[in-house]
């Protein structure tokens, strides 16, 4: 999937070029139902492949993904954020939850990143680690990012878009080697 944020001024540039059609949608307020697989037509037939919870940590894959850092690079752990007690009731609630689940499990490494809470559209908690300092000690890849005239052209003629958000997928990673403790395997 292709995610982009442009601005306005720039949607109106590319609405003036030929063969490109644009459509702005809303959606404002609630649904009174919250809809499942099993309401949409077309998922019926594999509903089995829409778990309601997630079964853990996936198996092995055969693509295993490993960070590369700068040679000489030590280890960094850096203090935990601080925290408004209400914060620090939904970190204690959240960690459990990815526990009980196996996504996560507990590190002896000298690794350490603080996290911190971003506020959802719904109005609760997602937390995010802040791996900056990890950032700065990894081995940049040496490819660049398109153009976004270059996207834009390849959109020409497209008619549906979208957009997925797995639940927790970012917790499906398996990182190798000196990262590998902080998955199960």
């Amino acid at each position: 999937t292709l995610s982009l944020v442009i601005s306005m001024a720039k949607v109106a540039k590319y609405l003036k070029k030929e063969d490109c059609q644009g459509n702005l949608v809303s959606i404002v307020g609630e649904t009174s139902k919250e809809l499942t697989p099993r309401d949409i037509p077309i998922v019926r037939d594999i509903v089995e492949v829409f778990p309601d919870q997630l079964p853990g940590a996936p198996p092995n894959r055969q693509v295993e993904f490993t960070i590369d850092l700068v040679p000489g690079a030590a280890p960094i752990s850096k203090a935990p954020y601080r925290m408004a007690p209400k914060e620090l009731q939904e970190l204690k609630s959240q960690i459990q939850e990815l526990l009980k689940l196996g996504f996560i499990r507990p590190s002896v490494l000298l690794w350490g990143a603080p996290v911190l809470f971003v506020k959802k559209k719904d109005g609760t908690m997602r937390i995010c680690i802040d791996y900056r300092d990890l950032n700065r000690l990894t081995v940049k890849n040496k490819y660049q990012l398109p153009r976004i005239e270059y996207l834009f052209d390849q959109l020409r003629g497209a008619r549906v878009f979208s957009k997925i958000d797995l639940c927790l997928s970012h917790f499906c990673v398996f990182i190798l080697g000196l990262f590998s403790l902080y998955f199960p395997h």
